[in-house]
Order: C-alpha cells, then structure tokens, then sequence
C-alpha cells in the first residue's frame, strides 16, 4: 500500500514539473521558438499607383511604401523622378556687408 502511495506521489511530481516546464512563463525568460507569431500588426500598404491597403503585417510598422517601377513611367515623370533622386546643390553663402553701426553712438540712453 504504501508503495502505491510513493509510486502515485513520485507520478504527481513529475506531472507538476512537466507543466511547469511547458508554462508560458519559460518564454519572458528566452525568445518564442516559433516560426509564425500569432500577433499581427495593422499596418498600412502604399502601392506604386497611389492607392492604400489595409492589411496585417507580423512587425509593428505603421506604413510600407512600394517601389515604383519606372520602366512603366513616361520619358519626363522619370526623368523627373531621377533628378529627384540626386543630391541637391549646396547653397553658396555670399558675404556680409559692411555694417557702419556704432554704439558708442547710444552711450548716453544708457541709464548709469
């Protein structure tokens, strides 16, 4: 009798261990070993035309923008396009003109 009683107490212990095991608390401490996350983020679909999708995407993003192919574009909207693309001319800074200021002018609005 007391060997079923050991036999049935050693069998709930390694019940209890299994599931501690297998508990979701196991994941805070690693990462998910999943292919496929159950969550998914809405997000928002630019296509190249113009027009938005709403769908779900599994990374929190909150937009992503197609490229456009500009084999399908017109001889000037790429060219147009490509200039867009290139980096933009600096701005020359010219140089200051001489200011004839003098404060030695207002020295007497000053209150001593």
């Amino acid at each position: 009798m007391s060997s079923n009683i050991l036999r049935l107490y050693q069998h709930s212990i390694q019940k209890t261990v299994q599931l501690r095991n297998l508990s979701s608390a196991s994941a805070v401490i690693t990462k998910i070993h999943r292919r496929q996350f159950l969550r998914h983020y809405p997000t928002k679909v630019i296509l190249p035309d113009g027009s938005s999708v709403e769908i779900r995407y599994y990374e929190p993003r909150a937009i992503i923008q197609l490229p456009l192919d500009l084999s399908t574009l017109s001889e000037e909207e790429r060219k147009t396009r490509l200039e867009k693309r290139k980096p933009k001319s600096k701005v020359k800074i010219e140089d200051e003109e001489e200011d004839n200021f003098n404060p030695n002018k207002y020295l007497n609005l000053i209150k001593k």
